[in-house]
């Protein structure tokens, strides 16, 4: 082995450390300052979005505290196969600049809504959880690590997204339990025994919503 193929596997597995370090870091620092800057601004189904500069300053950090922890594999894979933390970081930096594109819709079609709204949301979202469509960018994403991967992870992650954002837009709670799931389902392929009464539960969660929404805590602002 010369010296070359020698230094090529520790070159990979250090830039792979590196983007590892970096990623964690980064989504981290993000959770501290989303934390800071949605403090006291939930306000359940009611929550505003604000201006959309000051919306997308929010989303940035969330969106990066949320999905980076689930994106550092595919980063590890990038960094390990082209031997450069660089690749890693202009991989990341192309799977945020795809959620911020997310947020642009997201402004778009928000309203501070009720209940109802609510309900039929989540109702939704756990439908959408047992849909091939979400089996099969669920799986492309646990695979690629291509700039399709930002993509496919949209696909598979947007129901759970959509929960947060019909629960509290501005919930660090919601943010937080989101976050674990998008995370999870990131690591672990799909499994029927898990993901069914999962995604049978958030839809039983939107029906309670609708038939019950005052047994929620923290669904409406207090009057």
């Amino acid at each position: 082995m010369t010296v070359t193929q020698y230094s090529r596997p520790r070159r990979a597995a250090a830039a792979a450390a590196a983007a590892l370090t970096t990623t964690l870091a980064l989504a981290a620092a993000c959770w501290v300052i989303s934390i800071r800057q949605m403090n006291g601004m939930d306000m359940g189904t009611a929550t505003r979005l604000g201006s959309f500069a000051f919306f997308i300053a929010l989303w940035a950090p969330m969106m990066a505290a949320m999905m980076l922890p689930g994106a550092a594999p595919a980063a590890l894979r990038c960094a390990r196969t082209s031997g450069r933390v660089r690749a890693a970081l202009i991989f990341a930096g192309a799977y945020l600049a795809i959620w911020a594109v997310v947020g642009v819709v997201v402004y778009a079609v928000y309203r501070p809504h009720g209940t109802a709204v609510a309900g039929t949301l989540v109702i939704a979202a756990g439908l959408y959880e047992i849909t091939p469509l979400k089996r099969r960018c669920r799986h492309r994403c646990l695979e690629s690590s291509s700039i399709g991967f930002g993509l496919w992870c949209v696909g598979s992650s947007i129901g759970l997204m959509v929960v947060m954002l019909a629960l509290g837009a501005m919930s660090i709670t919601w943010m937080a339990v989101i976050a674990g799931l998008v995370l999870a389902q990131k690591i672990w392929p799909y499994r029927a025994l898990i993901d069914v009464p999962l995604a049978l539960a958030i839809a039983g969660f939107g029906f309670l919503i609708l038939v019950a929404p005052g047994t929620v805590p923290g669904l409406t602002p207090p009057m």
